[in-house]
């Protein structure tokens, strides 16, 4: 196949991946109509269908399939191969895409990779907000930070932040008139602020532990988000009490626009971890970004997480 027709292969891949145009087009910063276009011209010179389309989805026939399974990991590896290449210049350079949620990133990301994009003015750090446990091999990202160093075999996690810890509270002026809740299972009876999971779509369900009892409780509330801040944003503005990290509502709590309740039921967690593929070479611009964020002594808890 004529080497130009490299970039309809990956852009095959991506649209496979994401079963859409539309989420296609936008990730690889095309027009959907130049990418469809792009896809029949594939199907054409190949001389055979490998997309199924519907006006609402698109999936891979039994040829796309197999296009899919041979061509996506030769192209990662092609895409691998030029970034060693590129990074042989004198400086680090490049593009390190990441991925985590927005906690993660203002705590324990952006206070250690700022001074090093001021050293590095040829690296490019690309941070994407996702709550979601994403595979970053599918969708073309460096790393990724999660809780916890439980991660898939071919991966690698680095821990990056102390261990987490959880907090409730809700402002004086919803519990202006309302008892105090003196067990997590009494905050069914109040409004609470939602978390949207992405990964499976449900609410998230609130922990708590007190010595060796752990209990999850599932409340109910007229807000629902997938963002912390806009968590922290609604209980501040009387929404009710939301479940965020310590580190959040603790300017809140000594200011007094936050109450907080059930400090001995308030869980931790394991830190955030980052984590990325397990391969003999990797770019320097990656190696620096991991160096940078790996914490030397995670013995002292801090905030924590919405998982």
């Amino acid at each position: 196949m004529p080497k130009e027709n490299l970039n309809d292969l990956q852009a095959f891949v991506v649209v496979a991946r994401e079963r859409s145009f539309t989420r296609a087009a936008a990730q690889m910063g095309l027009s959907r109509s130049a990418l469809s276009h792009a896809m029949l011209a594939l199907e054409a010179r190949l001389g055979v269908r490998l997309l199924a389309r519907t006006t609402r989805s698109v999936s891979t026939t039994e040829a796309g399939a197999r296009l899919l399974d041979t061509v996506a990991p030769r192209l990662q590896e092609i895409e691998a191969e030029l970034g060693q290449l590129s990074a042989m210049r004198d400086k680090p350079a490049g593009t390190v895409r990441i991925t985590a949620h927005d906690h993660a990133i203002t705590t324990a990301l952006w206070p250690r990779l700022l001074p090093l994009l001021r050293q590095y003015p040829d690296i490019q750090i690309e941070f994407s907000v996702d709550y979601a446990f994403t595979d970053i091999a599918a969708h073309r990202f460096d790393a990724g930070v999660r809780v916890g160093d439980r991660v898939d075999k071919d991966m690698v996690a680095v821990r990056i932040s102390p261990d987490l810890r959880m907090a409730v509270a809700a402002s004086p002026d919803y519990l202006l008139g309302k008892p105090a809740p003196r067990k997590p299972q009494d905050l069914t009876s109040h409004r609470c602020v939602n978390l949207r999971l992405p990964t499976w779509g449900n609410l998230y369900a609130w922990d708590f532990e007190k010595g060796r009892k752990s209990v999850n409780v599932r409340v109910q509330g007229q807000t629902v988000f997938n963002t912390t801040a806009l968590m922290l944003q609604a209980a501040l503005d009387g929404m009710g009490f939301a479940y965020v990290p310590f580190d959040l509502v603790r300017p809140h709590i000594d200011a007094g626009r936050l109450v907080p309740v059930l400090e001995d039921w308030w869980p931790s967690f394991p830190g955030y971890h980052l984590y990325y593929a397990n391969r003999r070479q990797i770019a320097p611009a990656l190696a620096l970004v991991i160096e940078a964020l790996r914490l030397a002594r995670p013995d002292r808890p801090t905030a924590a997480a919405s998982r």
